[in-house]
């Protein structure tokens, strides 16, 4: 095994630093971790996606959106299967520490808070659209909307997670209500024509009003199919704060998406068959453009606010619980782990947050999304890594829990999360690269100096060590 060392400061040696880096047990059953999971995701229905359309057209945003809902299922499953066996609050990067060693496990845990750290503010634009057109407080400036939620959903999530899950998993409930409402509504103002109303582009390759701009649109759209569930994939990182983990995590996670791909297709669908195509790629509120003027346009507007807000607070959860994972093992500064005594992660809630305000002052939700979707998708290909080389390497491995299918199902997964990481620079360049250097930054800080002062007696570490001294027993 690579070497894991014991950090030099007098603190990570003394009894009671992982006493001060706890949070609270018991917290979540497997129904609030499937609430928890579907809150993640639910402002991807209600914002975001529907740019796809701009760069595939109907055809090409559709069949873009069931390859990843079958990535994500088949990712899912494996990830049950990980969570069940591994449980503990570095989730994906918990796995791939396993795996992959110290430099897998910390470049797919900092993947994931690229991911969770951007993607809150991508968000916190929509959100601030959505304030704007509702003229709420006759608010016109976006950025007191973006410093706002981070202000209230991090001081809510300051009170513990027992109370921060159940205010999530209740405004979760409303937006589903606005996703049944607009179902209800748009299935009447549904016209199959305006599936197809973008002009086939006659430079493009296979170009018909089905893909207007052929097969090379399909691929274009993935990266926004994605934000039809991306981030579910973070319900494992309430492991150390759910009741009986081993059961409910994979309960939770199976069934968040198993709603998910409910709620996807009805948007893509009706949203686009009741506006259009063109009109909706061009939106920043698709729900309610597609209703027109109507009373239901009105109450889902006002319940699309909700959605977005449940997605922002539950990815604020994501973010504070990786970096704690990494904090608490010595991978990021250990100072960002330390519990107040509500057990909630300060540091690890707050500066994430801060960087993620700055990131909302560009105003670019599109340009956000991408940068969130790059970090993603890295992080799948990792994580369906972890999951083949455990399958093969440690076959005896404890699994309450296996993914039908084994490492076919996850091969899958892995083949589609490596198009998708592809799929990102196509659509901004410049963005994905961007997220691409910070990446390397991760890697290069990890490399120069924290690889150095991993904390042995941290869960995450000792997972790695067990089982190497396992290996060498046999």
């Amino acid at each position: 095994m690579t070497a894991t060392s014991t950090a030099t400061s007098a603190d990570t040696s003394s009894e009671d630093y992982l006493a001060r880096r706890t949070l609270r047990t018991g917290s979540a059953g497997w129904l609030l971790l499937a609430g928890l999971g579907v809150s993640y995701v639910i402002s991807g229905d209600y914002s975001g996606w529907n740019f796809g359309l701009a760069h595939g057209g109907f055809g090409g945003m559709l069949i873009a959106t069931v390859l990843i809902a079958g990535m994500y299922l088949a990712m899912v499953l494996g990830m049950a299967e990980l969570s069940a066996a591994l449980p503990a609050a570095g989730g994906g990067y918990t796995f791939a520490r396993r795996a992959l060693g110290p430099w897998g496990g910390f470049a797919t845990g900092a993947a994931i808070l690229i991911e969770y750290a951007i993607a809150p503010a991508a968000i916190a634009t929509f959100i601030g659209g959505y304030v704007e057109s509702l003229g709420l407080l006759g608010i016109t400036d976006g950025w007191w909307v973006y410093l706002a939620v981070y202000a209230l959903f991090i001081g809510v999530h300051l009170a513990g997670a027992g109370e921060a899950l159940k205010v999530m998993c209740a405004i979760t409930v409303v937006a589903l209500l606005g996703l049944v409402i607009f179902a209800l509504a748009g299935w009447g103002k549904f016209d199959l024509g305006n599936l197809t109303d973008i002009p086939a582009d006659p430079n493009a390759v296979g170009s018909s009003s089905f893909l207007p701009f052929g097969a090379f649109g399909i691929w274009a759209a993935v990266p926004f199919a994605i934000w039809f569930f991306l981030a579910v994939e973070g319900v494992p990182l309430a492991a150390e704060e759910a009741r009986e983990p081993e059961k409910n995590v994979p309960k939770g996670i199976i069934a968040a998406m198993l709603v998910l791909l409910v709620t996807s297709g009805t948007v893509l669908v009706l949203s686009t068959g009741a506006l259009g195509a063109d009109k909706l790629s061009r939106s920043g509120n698709p729900l309610v453009e597609a209703l027109g003027s109507s009373g239901a346009a009105t109450v889902v507007n006002y319940i699309g606010l909700a959605g977005l807000v449940a997605s922002f607070f539950s990815i604020v959860y994501a973010y504070s619980r990786q970096t704690f994972a990494l904090s608490r093992a010595g991978y990021l500064p250990t100072s960002l782990s330390v519990t107040n005594a509500r057990k909630a992660p300060v540091l690890a809630l707050i500066v994430p947050g801060v960087i993620g305000f700055g990131l909302s002052l560009t105003g670019q939700g599109a340009m956000l999304l991408n940068m969130a979707v790059f970090g993603a998708a890295v992080s799948y290909v990792l994580m369906m890594v972890s999951h083949i080389v455990l399958r093969v390497r440690e076959p005896g491995m404890r699994r309450p829990y296996r993914t039908p299918g084994g490492i076919a199902t996850t091969g899958f997964a892995l083949v589609i999360a490596c198009i998708a990481v592809v799929a990102t620079f196509l659509v901004d360049p410049v963005a994905a690269g961007w997220t691409l250097a910070a990446f390397c930054a991760f890697m290069l800080y990890f490399g120069l100096y924290s690889r150095h002062r991993l904390v042995a007696h941290s869960p995450d570490e000792e997972f790695a060590m067990l089982a190497q001294a396992e290996k060498e027993l046999e």
